[in-house]
């Protein structure tokens, strides 16, 4: 059977198991080896960022770039109109943060004022989110405003609501990180 536009030339992995054995020890040789000074370094950035190791390195992985800021949207921080403060869970994250800008994405109707003000001076600078469920392009510029000057391939996205992930691909940022999985670890 040829193989069509696109195929990499790599065997039919459905069949005999010899074949996907070598296959997955070719790909697997040409994974790098890291000397472990680098590990011990990436292991010190992920805890200076407030991460477990597999979650950093699942973003270097898929960005290619060390994690600059996180844009953190008021669902994740939990932030509503009617509450003066963050809850204290996420208070104490963003205090353990270093070396990292935190910002945040204010969704309608919290503004990016009462978020500042509900983060405690932790929130590095506030814009507001675009409209769920809005057009590709709003979401673009609202993600390249919010961001600043980080380079997105540096910039991890924490959201809570389903809508959020788009987000993160809308304005090509490294990571969509949910929130549960950086406010439980």
């Amino acid at each position: 059977m040829t193989a069509g536009i696109g195929h990499n030339g790599g065997p039919e992995l459905q069949g005999t198991g010899w074949r996907r054995h070598c296959w997955q020890a070719a790909r697997e040789a040409l994974l790098p080896t890291l000397p472990i000074e680098v590990l011990r370094n990436r292991v010190r950035r992920a805890q200076e960022l407030g991460l477990d190791y597999k979650t950093y390195a699942s973003v270097r992985a898929a960005s290619g770039h060390d994690v600059v800021a996180f844009l953190f949207s008021s669902n994740a921080l939990r932030a509503t109109p009617k509450v003066a403060e963050l809850p204290a869970d996420r208070l104490d994250r963003l205090r353990a943060m270093a070396n990292c800008g935190r910002l945040a994405i204010a969704v309608a109707p919290l503004a990016p004022s009462d978020l500042l003000q509900a983060g405690g001076g932790l929130i590095d600078a506030a814009h507001p989110a675009p409209r769920p469920f809005g057009s590709f392009s709003e979401a673009r510029e609202a993600m390249g405003t919010a961001r600043g000057d980080y380079h997105r391939d540096g910039v991890v996205l924490v959201g809570a609501a389903p809508f959020e992930a788009e987000w993160c691909a809308a304005g090509r940022l490294a990571y969509y990180l949910p929130a549960e999985r950086l406010f439980t670890a």
